[in-house]
């Protein structure tokens, strides 16, 4: 069904739709999520469908505090905690073992559930005034650029949705990291995203970092192809690629200067600076407004491999043309 959506900040509204079962746009820290009830398997069911969504890619559910994990989990780890009490609420999400009544919908089937605590204002209060978590992936058609503001979601999704809950321009920009333990009780980021792996080894040392699988991923976020532009994305030596073809037609993403022989409206330059926390802020909106140009090609170069820029890469790597 196709609806007429309306871009609002009225959390209450918010708060009615959820509760009734509909799905609606919310705005986090990272991105923006498409939120359904995440007890309610009719209203997590609409997401997958308006998403697109493959069933076995699994969902985050977002809680207002941290506090209230124990309530859907069998247990936390003491390093969890420690992370909790350092950087949530925050872009960090854990994989934990799920209570019964976390539906099997939600996890892809899996016992672990990935749980959130989002630090956006707008989302903390509609939270804090609904009694169940909120299951909630980026509010994009499957596979497609992430949004970072409402209109992005509107432009998307807007007629497969009641409501936009509109909380401004997102500051983070990329998704949240994922952490897990394995077997041997060893922490492992199982997704690269907005707090950075180094921030988490300054609290619990030395962690595994585990690329992405290509099918039934562990956690959500996990699939390799993502995150991609309609116009092939091409990663390499920016400066050879750019010479290759019509300067016009070409896009460019780098990571702190222009090039020369590019018109500067076809490129995107993340952070001048070469501040990580700038560049993660900027990677989606400007591979967005790439993608609406009338252009044959995307190239883009990657960010140095520290900080943010694992997550910046990470992002970029699963969106190129393959």
């Amino acid at each position: 069904m196709d609806y007429t959506p309306f871009i609002g900040t009225d959390v209450g509204i918010a708060a009615k739709l959820i509760t009734r079962g509909e799905a609606i746009a919310i705005p986090t820290e990272t991105v923006y999520g498409l939120a359904a009830n995440a007890l309610d398997v009719r209203a997590v069911a609409k997401i997958f469908a308006i998403k697109q969504r493959p069933v076995f890619d699994p969902l985050i559910i977002h809680l207002a505090d941290f506090s209230y994990v124990d309530e859907y989990v069998l247990g936390i780890p003491k390093v969890f905690r420690q992370l909790a009490e350092k950087f949530t609420p925050g872009p960090i999400t854990f994989l934990l073992k799920k209570r019964s009544h976390i539906p099997d919908i939600v996890t892809a089937g899996s016992p672990y559930v990935a749980v959130r605590i989002p630090s956006h204002p707008v989302t903390q209060h509609l939270l804090k005034i609904i009694d169940f978590p909120l299951a909630a992936p980026s509010a994009n058609p499957f596979g497609y650029i992430s949004p970072t503001t409402a209109q992005h979601v509107a432009d998307q999704l807007g007629n497969k949705i009641y409501y936009i809950l509109d909380g401004g321009v997102c500051t983070v920009g990329v998704e949240s990291t994922i952490v897990g333990l394995n077997e041997q009780g060893q922490i492992e980021v199982l997704r690269k995203g907005g707090l950075s792996i180094e921030s988490i080894e300054e609290v619990v040392g030395k962690v595994i970092v585990r690329e992405t699988s290509v099918s039934n991923p562990t956690a959500p976020g996990m699939l390799s192809s993502h995150y991609a532009p309609r116009i092939p994305l091409v990663l390499g030596n920016i400066e050879a690629l750019a010479d290759s073809g019509d300067p016009e037609r070409t896009g460019i993403i780098t990571f702190n200067r222009l090039l020369p022989n590019i018109p500067h409206k076809n490129q995107i330059m993340l952070s001048g600076t070469s501040n990580f926390t700038e560049a993660a802020f900027n990677l989606f909106a400007g591979m967005r407004y790439l993608d609406q140009m009338d252009l044959d090609v995307i190239y883009a170069e990657l960010a140095p491999e520290m900080d943010l820029g694992v997550a910046i890469n990470d992002r970029l790597r699963r969106a190129a043309h393959r």
